[in-house]
């Protein structure tokens, strides 16, 4: 009789067991998150995970180059580079907190009619997908992706967020970061980055490995002259006033 008890009652233990467990592990990874957060709020962060990926790729692949990166503080950063990459990339980044649900109901829309073509990120999520995530379009990632940049938001602020995209995101096939970006890809410090330049540079961050800074092609320079007239249109740097 006891056995049959036992036997009876050890699967439901078990179970109760796992789920007791089961709603810890997205908490701890909740506490490791935000001590990250805390850790580099002020720290230069060193590397991505898309950084890390190439380098291992690298190690085993001749055709796959080593990352090129150098950190560059937000104050060393032309203006017009700051810019650059909010007309290109996230015109409403003053605005959302993490996610701009104006750009993800039309992406989602365009999904629905099959005419999807991803779209709606912002700069808070492209830079949680290049710190943690992974490529590819799934709708894990995506989930992952919002709730982090939601946590994001809440422990860095705008200048912080922006500050460390333009330190991590991919500008070349090896070049991550404005810093390396303008050494390697335009030849000339942070510091003496134009207007024009940092449109080029911002020109090619949808796909940095089909698009080209040193050989730029027409569809890029075209781009490049939207980005210019786009970081008129939203204010110029009056609008980086914003985000304080």
């Amino acid at each position: 009789m006891l056995t049959l008890l036992f036997n009876t009652v050890k699967p439901h233990w078990h179970w109760h067991w796992h789920w007791h467990w089961l709603w810890r592990v997205p908490l701890a990874m909740l506490l490791a998150l935000v001590v990250w957060l805390l850790i580099f709020r002020w720290l230069p962060v060193p590397t991505s995970a898309f950084m890390l990926r190439q380098d291992v790729v690298a190690i085993f692949s001749a055709e796959t180059p080593f990352v090129r990166h150098d950190w560059v503080s937000l104050e060393e950063i032309p203006r017009h580079m700051q810019l650059a990459v909010i007309a290109s990339e996230d015109q409403r980044f003053a605005e959302h907190w993490g996610i701009d649900m104006v750009a993800t109901e039309a992406a989602i829309r365009a999904e629905m009619r099959g005419r999807g073509k991803g779209g709606g990120s912002t700069i808070t999520q492209q830079l949680v997908k290049n710190l943690f995530l992974w490529e590819g379009r799934s709708y894990v990632r995506k989930g992952l992706e919002w709730g982090i940049a939601g946590v994001m938001e809440i422990f860095w602020s705008k200048e912080r967020i922006l500050e460390v995209y333009l330190n991590t995101a991919q500008f070349g096939k090896a070049d991550y970061g404005v810093g390396a970006a303008s050494a390697n890809l335009l030849h000339k410090s942070v510091g003496k980055l134009g207007a024009a330049d940092a449109a080029l540079l911002a020109a090619v961050l949808p796909a940095p490995s089909k698009y080209s800074a040193v050989k730029p092609s027409g569809y890029v320079r075209a781009r490049q002259g939207r980005i210019l007239r786009q970081m008129r249109s939203i204010g110029g740097a009056a609008y980086l006033q914003r985000l304080d």
